[in-house]
């Protein structure tokens, strides 16, 4: 596995937790990302103590608070020489609906709209970096068409919908950013890591899944590998390139959630 600088959203259990530990154990400088600072100074202890790995580190921001998300990105580009891969990994399930504090639907504003924001905050520095971006999605975005409401949450609310939107979501924003990209260096990609036995699966789905250590290599498959240094833009299952949803093929649909979420990221400071 490469060696290099990964920052990974959401990374204090789950997938995101067990992707720090494989790169720590493999010598990379690991930037762990949660809402607990408690939680984050247990899991940067653990993995010290297993890998012997020192070059761990911690950032907290809530992403339902998109100034806090403003705020991880500057201390991301004034603390690190370069991101050689953001994981966009962070996740949850709402079977309620509520609003953040940018008025949009939680599942929406954690799973897509933080990411967004995080992402274009960094944009330069990870265009000098010629880093690679992988945005953590779902099969279930399949189960996904695109209308605003399902935004700000004025339909018919139901916690799985509202996954399978965020979802498609993360795609969209994925093979739109890669078109914006191309030419710099920087390669998007987007995955589907597996049925998984994590909490966000348990609130949302009456399933045991995987040990969520067997979400980790296809991640890191994006993050690091030779195999796909060149590819961007590309929606992945069992780390193969895998059809999407037609919608995440479609410009306009593309172009309007980007447009939709540069107008929400700016109206919090």
């Amino acid at each position: 596995m490469k060696r290099g600088i990964f920052c990974i959203t959401g990374s204090t259990d789950g997938i995101g937790r067990a992707a720090a530990f494989e790169l720590a154990a493999s010598g990379s400088t690991v930037i762990l990302h949660g809402r607990s600072e408690d939680r984050l100074e247990k899991t940067r202890r653990a993995i010290v103590a297993q890998t012997g790995n020192t070059a761990i580190h911690t950032v907290k921001a809530d992403f339902t608070d998109l100034g806090e998300v403003r705020r991880m990105a500057d201390t991301l580009r004034e603390t690190l020489p370069r991101i050689d891969a953001l994981i966009n990994n962070a996740g949850v399930y709402m079977p309620d609906c509520q609003l953040t504090t940018a008025g949009v639907e939680t599942t929406f504003g954690v799973n897509h709209l933080a990411h967004f924001l995080l992402t274009l905050e960094l944009e330069p520095f990870l265009v000098q970096s010629k880093a690679r971006i992988v945005n953590v999605s779902s099969v279930d975005h399949h189960s996904a068409g695109f209308s605003y409401e399902h935004i700000v949450g004025r339909y018919n609310y139901t916690g799985y919908y509202a996954y399978a939107f965020s979802k498609l979501c993360n795609i969209l924003f994925t093979l739109e950013h890669a078109e914006r990209l191309r030419g710099t260096g920087v390669t998007v990609n987007t995955l589907d890591p597996g049925i998984l036995g994590t909490k966000l699966l348990h609130a949302g789905w009456n399933l045991a899944g995987e040990d969520p250590s067997r979400g980790a290599p296809p991640i890191l498959y994006l993050a690091c590998s030779n195999d796909v240094e060149t590819i961007t833009g590309t929606y992945f299952e069992d780390n193969h390139p895998t059809l999407c949803s037609h919608h995440a093929h479609d410009p306009a649909i593309r172009q309007t959630l980007w447009q939709i979420s540069e107008e929400l990221v700016k109206l919090v400071k």
